[in-house]
């Protein structure tokens, strides 16, 4: 039985040196971004908050379609230009990357971050063809799987594919239980209209579930229960446990073309 929740939910504490985690990724995510040339769109804008841009980052010859990485952070932390590097893979298969950052608590309400990334990926499909597949790590997990919600408006939720959920939160209901809510200022009942796993998908979208298998058992937990959820609603789901991953370095596959989770994440 879990009695401290906060625990629980805490990532860094567990990984050894997970403190140089974060400094890495922002110096791989630059050096990605310088080498692109006129193939990197910094800063558009898809509302008038200033944290409301997506960078976009094409592949040689025309996109086969648009793929979006939403970051992680709790909520609370990080911004899209940590993670361009991650670009590198789904951009050498041939798919233009967007990149989003998103207004954070304790100034935005999860569900105004949900209403964000839904305009993020609406607009940037504008300039991108083709079929959307939609990754998010962590609290970016959340925020796709939302955008698989049918109560969630998406314009061009017909172009929707695939959404990868990496050590994503799917229940938002323990987490009233952490010290973070008192950032979050989730009630109840925002707790359950965030959670994707008490919500009902979208039809003709599949879904994979990818968490390190040495991550804290609830981000296995919740892995595991929104791919046994919404397979019993009909959705064509794959979950994966990725071995001698952790929270901190499951998603550097994301920058290798052959990696297994970049064919999860673009086919």
């Amino acid at each position: 039985m879990i009695t401290d929740w906060s625990d629980a939910y805490a990532n860094g504490k567990y990984i050894a040196g997970a403190e140089s985690f974060p400094p890495r990724w922002a110096a791989e995510a630059e050096a990605y971004r310088g080498g692109l040339g006129d193939r990197a769109q910094l800063d558009l804008p898809y509302g008038d908050r200033d944290r409301q841009r997506f960078d976009l980052f094409l592949p040689t010859g025309t996109p086969k379609g648009l793929a979006v990485f939403v970051h992680g952070g709790y909520w609370m932390a990080f911004d899209k230009s940590s993670w361009s590097h991650l670009a590198a893979g789904a951009n050498a298969r041939g798919w233009a990357v967007c990149m989003p950052s998103y207004s954070l608590a304790p100034d935005a309400r999860l569900s105004g971050m949900t209403g964000e990334i839904a305009r993020a990926i609406t607009v940037a499909a504008q300039r991108v063809a083709g079929p959307i597949r939609l990754a998010g790590h962590s609290a970016g997990g959340h925020l796709v799987t939302r955008a698989a919600c049918q109560d969630v408006e998406l314009p061009v939720a017909d172009r929707l594919q695939h959404v990868l959920s990496i050590s994503g939160l799917h229940d938002l209901r323990p987490l009233l239980r952490t010290d973070m809510n008192e950032t979050l200022h989730m009630d109840q009942a925002e707790a359950r209209t965030e959670s994707a796993a008490l919500q009902t998908p979208r039809s003709g979208v599949s879904l994979t579930t990818w968490v390190g298998a040495n991550e804290r058992p609830e981000f296995i937990r919740q892995n595991d229960l929104l791919a046994n959820i919404w397979t019993g609603l009909g959705v064509q789901t794959a979950r994966h446990h990725a071995p001698d991953q952790h929270h901190f370095n499951v998603i550097e596959g994301l920058a290798e073309a052959g990696s297994p989770i970049t064919k999860a994440f673009v086919g």
